[in-house]
This record gives structure tokens, sequence and C-alpha cells, in this order.
């Protein structure tokens, strides 16, 4: 039996879990108490300012990415392929998803950013054409650490 074919989903608050994995699976950090839980992950996907999209190879999540936007601009967050994955072009794929994504809800500047030290992510969202937009401190403001 020959490889799976990989397919794009786009997914709903019901596949929580299956997104949580793969970030886990994928070494991103995760706030279970926070951002990251499933409470907070429905309130997310209410209205249309989030979509996640994800690639299944047969009935397994291999890939996900979410995307958000604020009226101006749009996001790709949370970028996360299972690592006996990677290499296989499903997070190009999940970027060309998402910022399709973000045209058809009608943003034209599109934006991710990227931690220190994540050399592959870089250098994936560069080969993707964007590029690095010196003079720009991203600041935050956290109610607490789990956020």
């Amino acid at each position: 039996m020959g490889p799976q074919v990989l397919t794009v989903v786009h997914l709903t608050a019901d596949d929580y879990e299956a997104v949580r994995a793969v970030w886990e699976a994928a070494g991103l950090p995760v706030k279970p108490g926070g951002r990251d839980s499933r409470e907070q992950f429905f309130r997310q996907m209410t209205g249309d300012l989030q979509a996640v999209i994800g690639v299944k190879q047969g009935d397994e999540l291999v890939g996900v990415v979410l995307t958000t936007h604020d009226g101006r601009k749009g996001w790709i967050n949370r970028l996360a392929v299972r690592p006996e994955h990677r290499r296989k072009g499903i997070a190009r794929r999940l970027i060309d998803e998402a910022e399709r994504a973000l045209r058809a809800q009608g943003m034209q500047i599109i934006a991710a950013l990227i931690e220190d030290g994540n050399a592959a992510s870089l250098e994936l969202f560069e080969q993707a054409g964007y590029s690095d937009f010196r003079g720009m401190h991203y600041l935050t403001k956290r109610d607490s650490d789990a956020v």
C-alpha cells in the first residue's frame, strides 16, 4: 500500500484535542491554563476572526495552523507539523492555505511572528516570500504567564 494522500481540512472547536496533540508533538509551548485551554479555543473559534486549518494523512492530523485578523492585518499563528511528517511540504502547504483564507477575508497584509532561535521556521517563511520588517519591536502586556 502506497503513501496516503494529504488532505487540507478546516477544523472546528470540536477538533481541540487533536490540534493540541499536534502542538505538543511539535514542541510548541502550550498554555493549557490560559490561551490554549479548551474554553479559550472554543471562544476564539466563535465569529470569523480565527480559523484553524489542518493537514491530514488518512485520519491522522499531521499539521495545523491558526489564522487570525484584526480587520486590517492577517496573522499566521501556531504553525505546527508532527516531527515525523516534516520536510514533506506540509508546513508550506499550511502557509499557502492560511494566506488563501486570510485573503478571502480581505486581508492584504499577512504577518507571522517567529521566536528567536527558530531558524527552521524563519527559513520556511522567507522561502514563502516573507521578509523581516526591520525597525519593529513586538511588545506585550500580559495579565499572567498563563496567557
